[in-house]
């Protein structure tokens, strides 16, 4: 038997440009398990289709944000090469997939799914109304994944319900059709702070709507003023000589996820490394102010090379589109091929060949 190979699927929402919340909680990850050699494909959806689940009135702004996600998926280091980079709209095996997993999972199961109800809130479905389309997502979702026989999901733990979600849906489907789907995992970050880096207002997420972002696309000026002018510290911390606190500190979150000992040689040489900064922090004597400007200098090493690159991109949106294109075509034929699986698992694949005849033919006859 053939070992199993190992595929990657994961996206974003072409909503917006990505943000540092998006690089730390996901593209670094993406960029290394691209680099580890250890996956035979790594799939990247754009998934415009579930954008317009909530975004049906606004089209345009899903259209306009597909080069603008794409642009940040390549200035991190995104390597068309060993990544495939592809449009869910683009991929009609998707719908067909969608349409048939939605006999398998009862509206009762979708409604629990802690995910599906903690967005219905955040966006405040409950008091204008329900998108069908948006409370399906979940199973959207399951037919992205399983029509790339993904066999690994990086995601957040907010999305661990997602995969289980996911993995109901191939559990059923193989019961009643046989062993067709392929059982995915869940891949979340090792890192703690890395799971969720919260607005610069110290707000749980970062949001576009609440001006919290950190932008990977934003010049150097406009982070120094989000750092200096909304970053929550510690409210208690009034005076430089005062002991501060971490708890809540989005200067110090920040830190924990992007600062190494090497930054500390060359922006803050009176500490070795975070530990010690903390500790004096703690204790009282360092202001936020030198805090917050060490943060600026570790920003602006991760930010410049990513801001270079896309410049280099943005100048040339001929070979960008041709990467989207490419990605997508390949995509469409990887999909198909488990589309036409899953038809023939359930018998409906009517015009593969013509031994319905001899069924028919039989039925009549008997």
């Amino acid at each position: 038997m053939a070992e199993q190979k190992q595929i990657i699927l994961t996206g974003d929402r072409p909503t917006g440009r990505l943000h540092l919340g998006h690089y730390v909680g996901s593209l670094k990850r993406r960029v290394e398990l691209q680099n580890s050699g250890k996956f035979d494909e790594i799939n990247i959806l754009i998934a415009d289709d579930q954008a317009l689940t909530d975004n049906a009135d606004n089209p345009g702004k899903i259209r306009e944000n597909i080069i603008n996600v794409v642009l940040d998926y390549l200035s991190v280091g995104l390597d068309p090469e060993k990544t495939t980079i592809c449009v869910q709209s683009a991929l009609p095996a998707l719908h067909a997939l969608t349409f048939y997993y939605l006999n398998l999972v009862t509206t009762a199961r979708l409604s629990r799914n802690p995910t599906v109800k903690a967005e219905i809130q955040m966006r405040g479905f409950e008091d204008e109304g329900l998108p069908a389309g948006f409370f399906c997502y979940p199973v959207s979702q399951a037919a992205d994944i399983t029509a790339f026989d993904a066999t690994v999901v990086p995601v957040g733990e907010d999305q661990l319900p997602m995969i289980e979600q996911t993995r109901e849906i191939v559990e059923k489907f193989n019961k009643v059709y046989g062993e067709t789907l392929v059982l995915p995992k869940a891949m979340i970050p090792e890192n703690e702070t890395q799971r969720r880096l919260p607005g610069v207002d110290g707000k749980a997420k970062m949001s576009k709507s609440l001006g919290n972002c950190i932008y990977l696309s934003d010049d150097a000026k406009t982070v120094k003023k989000q750092v200096n002018g909304k970053m929550f510290t510690d409210p208690q911390h009034l005076k430089i000589e005062d002991p501060g606190h971490l708890e809540g500190n989005v200067v110090f979150t920040y830190l924990d996820a992007l600062c190494t000992d090497e930054h500390f040689g060359r922006y803050l040489p009176d500490y070795a490394n975070l530990d010690e900064m903390k500790a004096h922090y703690c204790r009282g004597g360092l202001g936020d102010g030198t805090c917050k400007k060490f943060l600026i200098n570790v920003l602006e090493e991760t930010l410049e090379p990513i801001r270079t690159a896309r410049a280099q991109w943005e100048k040339d949106i001929d070979t960008v589109y041709d990467i989207i294109r490419t990605g997508t075509l390949k995509a469409q034929e990887r999909t198909n091929a488990t589309l036409a699986r899953v038809r023939k698992a359930m018998r409906i694949n009517y015009f593969d060949d013509r031994e319905i005849i001899k069924e028919w033919d039989k039925m009549l006859k008997g």
